[in-house]
């Protein structure tokens, strides 16, 4: 790598590592959650394979992060509120977009991450502060590296 992309790079990086992850949009709290903050939380674990190479990724479930912003779950999941989308975007200005329904995994039966370490270790460097990981999809495109911010929207209000 040519030395003038260093200093960027570093800076992108560093920049990565420092950032909270924001909760906000149609939510009854929006949060700004730091990787302390995010310890403190229920843990969960996944297991991934990139490349032909497993492995295991650890943080917390999507669903306990919207369910501290006041998103509705479980048996409130209905109505308007299956109208609602979560955009998960990247510091790079990569976006996924998931339904609210497959965020609950009562209700679609899947359980996505957001992880802040990887085989025990921190995520750092390209993968951000935090990932999203989505280990029941086929093709990891939404498993969103370098992850700053969940919005959430509601396409029914009334």
């Amino acid at each position: 790598m040519p030395r003038r992309y260093w200093i960027p790079g570093m800076l992108i990086a560093a920049l990565a590592c420092a950032q909270d992850l924001k909760v906000a949009g149609d939510v009854k709290q929006p949060l700004s959650l730091s990787a302390g903050d995010l310890a403190k939380m229920p843990r969960a674990s996944a297991k991934t394979t990139s490349n032909g190479r497993q492995t295991v990724c650890e943080g917390v479930a999507l669903a306990e992060i919207l369910k501290k912003a006041g998103v509705p779950q479980g048996a409130e999941l209905r109505g308007k509120a299956l109208s609602t989308y979560i955009l998960a975007k990247a510091q790079d200005g990569y976006e996924a977009v998931f339904s609210l329904g497959e965020t609950d995994p009562d209700f679609g039966n899947t359980e996505i991450l957001v992880a802040d370490t990887a085989d025990h270790k921190p995520l750092s460097g390209a993968q951000g502060r935090f990932r999203l990981v989505v280990p029941k999809d086929k093709y990891g495109a939404r498993s969103v590296r370098m992850l700053t911010s969940l919005e959430v929207v509601q396409l029914r209000k009334e």
